[in-house]
């Protein structure tokens, strides 16, 4: 999961981050690679996002986040699908967050990350697109690790009439 230094949350609490699911026009979703900066076998796929700045909305939190990890600006930000809370290790440290996860548009396919922070520049290692079928066949890790069922009944169902909050997830 790609992180930021800590923002968004008070010291040592709880870090609010926005989370994107982008879906191109042929309904994939698209993922960035990332991994362990001490320790690069241990990899995953995650949805973009990140914290909060100071003042900052969660849905301006989004667009930003989205923009800085993948040059993607052109995009229709949609309803909160899922929230969510996380721990996990990462970088020496214990990672605590609340997120939100916006559905979201684009045409724009092409990706060019251009406000990567020193932290993801040495965790993040580029970008794809899947369908909802690749997704359920992955074998590499994916978080959140319901992601690929819960794509499925996104583009079955469409979005849920209230923000689904999913069991917490602790690494």
């Amino acid at each position: 999961m790609s992180v930021e230094e800590p923002d968004g949350g008070v010291p040592g609490g709880v870090r609010k981050v926005s989370r994107v699911i982008l879906l191109d026009p042929a309904d994939r979703v698209l993922l960035l690679h990332g991994f362990e900066p001490e320790d690069p076998g241990v990899d995953w796929w995650f949805t973009p996002g990140g914290g909060l700045e100071e003042g900052e909305s969660r849905e301006q939190a989004a667009l930003r986040e989205l923009a800085e990890e993948t040059g993607i600006t052109a995009v229709e930000l949609g309803p909160v699908l899922w929230h969510r809370y996380c721990s996990f290790p990462f970088a020496g440290r214990r990672w605590d967050q609340d997120e939100w996860y916006f559905l979201a548009r684009t045409e724009q396919t092409e990706t060019a990350p251009s406000g990567l922070t020193d932290l993801e520049r040495r965790s993040v290692t580029g970008a794809r697109w899947w369908t909802s079928e690749e997704l359920s066949a992955a074998r590499e890790t994916v978080y959140p690790t319901t992601l690929a069922g819960l794509i499925r009944t996104l583009l079955d169902e469409g979005p849920p009439g209230a923000p689904v909050v999913l069991p917490p997830e602790i690494v």
